[in-house]
């Protein structure tokens, strides 16, 4: 069987590890993406033969629509000489639209119902649809694929994403010292389904007066926000780019404090103590403030408080917290499996 999957994000490349480890060996596999910082750096650190087609459209309606028709086009004619039989997607709108018109069977998997503009266009074209068990199907059967073509596992993403291997011997952004490491991630900015945070700047500004002296790195995504939070911390603490291996800065990190993303699920799952100042709200940050494995804080002071709280406490106790929920979920990957065979 031929096999096409469209990878859009650091976790969409991630999660698709698994899927060409156990699919690879019996079918041929072509894998595409988008020119996208984030993902690019992480295909090499994580030696992922990628074919980038098109790019990231930025954060402007208009360049959203005319770099997803371009790549579309592009695409297209790649896809027509493979000839895949299947196409599996994390609801990419041109993996969609591509595969409904050469009619190709397509399996999504999906964990942000919020996406409401990616939704619409990719939900009514697709076959299967495969979603953590938190997320309940009506938030995806009101854009139009039935229930009964929705499947739930019993995970979520992130207990996919951290079980890759690292290297362990890999470059630190953090200072070799006996300080403290409190590593903060900023919030995607240019998705069509966020707004920028007004929460950001002072949360950072209130963690760096009262924990300057430790070693804090700030994670940005694009070079406006990055020279904008250069402006404003100044050198009270080290602001990068997304240029490592997430689950490599989380083993190394005391406190982590993210957005709600899939960083902020991975630290979770890893049992590091961690703070979500919730941007975007969604139900996977939901589900893992329920089983008090986040904090979820959007005040700077009580965000600090919590840190000195985590700080006075011990790791183990949140690990073994989170081993225990992790060990309760399931493989996605053995699900898409029985999907395909059915």
């Amino acid at each position: 069987m031929k096999i096409w999957i469209d990878v859009l994000t650091p976790k969409q490349l991630l999660f698709s590890e698994p899927i060409i480890e156990k699919l690879g060996k019996k079918n041929s596999i072509l894998c595409t993406s988008r020119n996208y910082g984030e993902v690019s750096k992480l295909a090499k650190i994580r030696n992922f033969d990628l074919i980038f087609v098109g790019k990231h459209g930025g954060g402007s309606k208009n360049s959203k629509l005319k770099a997803g028709i371009d790549r579309m086009g592009t695409l297209v004619r790649k896809i027509e000489v493979f000839a895949p039989d299947l196409v599996i997607s994390f609801c990419s709108p041109e993996a969609a639209r591509i595969s409904f018109g050469l009619r190709i069977k397509h399996i999504a998997f999906c964990d942000s119902p919020q996406a409401e503009a990616v939704m619409k266009l990719t939900l009514p074209l697709i076959q299967k649809l495969l979603i953590p068990y938190t997320i309940p199907k009506k938030e995806f059967s009101k854009y139009g694929i039935m229930e009964k073509n929705i499947i739930s596992y019993k995970a979520i993403d992130a207990a996919v994403t951290i079980k890759r291997k690292i290297n362990e011997h890999g470059r630190l952004p953090f200072k070799n010292n006996d300080k403290k490491n409190i590593l903060i991630r900023v919030e995607e900015e240019e998705a069509s389904y966020t707004e920028k945070s007004n929460k950001t700047i002072p949360i950072i500004a209130n963690i760096i007066s009262k924990f300057g002296e430790e070693n804090i790195v700030i994670l940005g995504r694009y070079t406006k926000q990055i020279q904008k939070l250069q402006k404003n911390v100044g050198k009270k603490a080290k602001v990068v780019k997304m240029s490592f291996d997430g689950k490599y800065l989380l083993k190394n990190t005391d406190v982590f404090i993210g957005s709600g993303g899939t960083m902020t699920a991975e630290s979770a799952l890893m049992g590091i103590p961690t703070i979500s100042y919730n941007a975007v709200p969604n139900i996977i940050e939901n589900f893992l403030v329920r089983k008090q494995l986040i904090k979820r804080e959007t005040n700077p002071e009580k965000v600090s408080n919590q840190i000195t709280k985590f700080f006075e406490s011990t790791k183990q106790s949140n690990q073994l917290k989170a081993e225990k929920i992790l060990n309760q979920m399931e493989d996605p990957v053995k699900k898409l499996i029985s999907v395909i065979k059915d």
